[in-house]
């Protein structure tokens, strides 16, 4: 990725809703977080957040409906990676899932598990509902770059 960029760099991904093919976003997500620097810790909680959101979208927000699309960006910026999750389902009550998904926990909880675990692994998880849909964003914060040796 070019270090001089001040503007974000969008990688774009269509996939239809089926469960299937989440491992393109693990592959894509994988691949990205690799050449941005992040450790191995940090790509698999990328990695684990995005198959997470995806899987969200696939069966909450589109029941599995294969004919309805996921779409899905990677925003590479100066300071963070953000990937933007979006389904065209109605969206939830965030508050009705579970009071505190700050909690380990809520780790076992039949609803809600999946929000903790992307809020435990990203530094930013928000939701936005409206009427075309709902979006997860999820940001990491990029490792500082290594000095030119």
């Amino acid at each position: 990725m070019p270090e001089s960029t001040t503007q974000a760099e969008t990688i774009s991904v269509r996939i239809p809703s089926r469960l299937e093919l989440l491992g393109v976003l693990d592959r894509v997500a994988d691949m990205l977080s690799e050449g941005l620097d992040f450790d191995e810790d940090a790509r698999s909680q990328i990695t684990m957040s995005v198959i997470e959101a995806g899987t969200n979208a696939i069966q909450h927000g589109h029941k599995r409906n294969a004919s309805l699309p996921v779409d899905i960006e990677f925003n590479v910026k100066p300071d963070a990676l953000e990937i933007v999750v979006h389904d065209t389902g109605p969206g939830f009550d965030l508050k009705s899932i579970n009071g505190d998904m700050t909690s380990p926990e809520h780790l076992l909880d039949p609803r809600g598990r999946g929000i903790y675990i992307m809020r435990s692994c990203m530094d930013g998880v928000d939701y936005d509902f409206s009427t075309s849909g709902t979006t997860c964003r999820l940001t990491k914060k990029r490792p500082p770059a290594h000095p030119a040796d």
